[in-house]
């Protein structure tokens, strides 16, 4: 009886081991369904193009004539854009504790860096996507706005400024994906982002204005102060230094941090 249980288990034993994990892109493709399987998902992506399109029709009836150009456009389309999608990832993220889906997910992928990886490209394929209908919006925008106020049609946004653009909207990304898998709570991580994004560069304002130590200092660890240059368009070298620089001091360094919680972390 022993011999038999003993040759049975063997072959098990090796066809478990033959078993190949799911593959990434099934992840994302799992990751990317599960973004607008909830009610508060679907709407959360919606807002984006609902917002872009009151925002084209807001500049085209406010915004003088001589503003009505490309790059004023994109720019009302793509600001709900960038405010947006850190809310996506963040909740991509933490869904998992916040929904209590993790046991299954992480069963299924018991590789936790791979879920994680697979819900940061499903952020950054919707964010892409987002970019897409931004610059879409606002060539449709700024045509229909030059045709109605009788003006010409500028188009003054290049193509390495819209470059520019799309990496500051991915780093605005990151700090969404940054605070889910460090604070690992939806509330939580919405109340720091809005923190982050409101109420911190507006003091460092204030202590720019009245400390001239800050002042010169500020560029290099303020990354919303920093990261303005992506959007504005990047100059110098500098330019580029400061955003590396304040990217791995609030995003990569609290990333690694957060990923070796979610690695650790028990879920219930």
């Amino acid at each position: 009886m022993s011999a038999m249980t003993t040759t049975t288990a063997g072959p098990t034993r090796a066809r478990l081991g033959e078993i190949a994990p799911i593959p990434l892109s099934r992840v994302v493709r799992v990751e990317l369904r599960k973004m607008f399987d909830t009610r508060a998902g679907f709407w959360l992506i919606a807002s984006i193009a609902i917002t872009g399109l009151t925002a084209t029709i807001a500049t085209i009836a406010f915004a003088p004539d001589q503003d009505l150009t490309y790059y004023n456009f994109a720019k009302a389309v793509g600001y709900p854009v960038t405010v947006i999608l850190p809310m996506v990832a963040l909740l991509a993220i933490t869904s998992e504790w916040s929904q209590r889906s993790g046991l299954t997910t992480f069963t299924y992928v018991p590789d936790r860096r791979r879920v994680i990886l697979a819900k940061t490209w499903s952020s950054v394929i919707v964010a892409i996507a987002s970019m897409l209908f931004a610059f879409a919006a606002g060539a449709v925008g700024n045509v229909a706005g030059s045709t109605i106020a009788g003006t010409s049609t500028v188009w003054d946004l290049s193509a390495g400024h819209a470059t520019t653009i799309v990496l500051g909207n991915l780093v605005s990304l990151s700090i969404g994906t940054m605070l889910g898998m460090v604070l690992r709570s939806s509330a939580g991580g919405l109340v720091m982002y809005f923190v982050l994004v409101l109420l911190v560069p507006n003091l460092t304002s204030l202590l720019a204005t009245s400390q001239d130590w800050f002042a010169h200092a500020q560029p290099w660890v303020d990354l919303p102060f920093a990261q303005t240059s992506l959007f504005e368009g990047m100059h110098t070298g500098a330019q580029w230094a400061h955003v590396a620089t304040t990217v791995g001091l609030w995003i990569v360094l609290p990333g690694i941090y957060g990923l070796r919680r979610v690695i650790r972390s028990e879920v219930k």
